[in-house]
């Protein structure tokens, strides 16, 4: 059943992505930004109902925001995992840039749809001036009133693996005077990556409350948001129905290990 309930996803899942992106192509070019992001990130949100629909997956947030810091544009740091917490958060903490390698670019309709949203998109084969990049526009999107998405670990982590947090994040908040907003949560354990299938189950998303940078400095800001991030992601509950972990794991492992 559950090759059946994934397999129906993708189907949604590819088709309507193919349908919005070149939606994407469209009105790209005669539609202004703050109306473009509301009408491509429904496909956003229509995969979130798909996945519901299909595999049963459902989500809960937990948002620790003050309604000021709510509207107010944030670095949003959040833990890579799956592929999961890319859809949801371009809508949920949307209007927002996310920092990207360039090559996602090239992926057809996928890549027209996320180009249309004001990414940063970097070149890691040249690591210095991917991070000035980064830190440039990074200040120009939120002196825009548009929030920047950045995974601190530079990459998708394991299940319970712990990567180095790295402070380019901070460093743009504290160019510009914005708040970070960390964000936790458990999606690999229904949409593990790199696997085909997908597990029925809650998965948790816990958003921080901002953080100032006022008087602080990147390490320390850094520093903060991956304990909070470490922290909240050990005491979360078991995401999937089934009470198991991981396909290849019987049982969640304890902050310990």
């Amino acid at each position: 059943m559950l090759y059946v309930r994934t397999t129906l996803f993708n189907i949604g899942y590819y088709t309507s992505g193919i349908l919005f992106g070149s939606l994407a192509v469209l009105i790209w070019a005669f539609v202004p930004y703050r109306y473009r992001w509301r009408v491509i990130t429904l496909w956003n949100r229509f995969v979130m109902f798909w996945l519901r629909l299909t595999c049963n997956i459902r989500v809960k947030v937990i948002d620790h925001r003050s309604s000021e810091s709510n509207s107010q544009p944030a670095v949003v740091m959040a833990k890579h995992q799956s592929t999961w917490e890319t859809m949801f958060l371009q809508y949920y903490m949307a209007p927002i840039s996310t920092i990207l390698k360039k090559e996602l670019m090239r992926i057809p309709f996928f890549g027209w749809g996320l180009a249309t949203l004001k990414p940063i998109a970097i070149d890691r084969s040249n690591r210095l001036q991917a991070l000035k990049d980064v830190k440039i526009k990074g200040v120009e999107r939120l002196q825009e009133g548009i929030s920047v998405l950045i995974f601190p670990e530079g990459t998708r982590m394991p299940l319970g693996a712990v990567g180095t947090y790295y402070k380019s994040g901070a460093d743009i908040a504290c160019s510009a005077q914005m708040p970070v907003v960390p964000v936790a949560h458990n999606a690999a354990e229904c949409w593990p990556h790199k696997h085909y299938l997908k597990y029925p189950g809650t998965i948790t998303v816990v958003i921080g409350e901002a953080i100032q940078p006022q008087g602080r400095d990147r390490k320390s800001i850094t520093e903060e948001v991956k304990t909070w991030t470490e922290e909240q992601i050990a005491a979360l509950p078991l995401a999937r129905d089934d009470g198991i972990y991981s396909p290849q794991q019987a049982q969640k492992p304890t902050s310990e290990s």
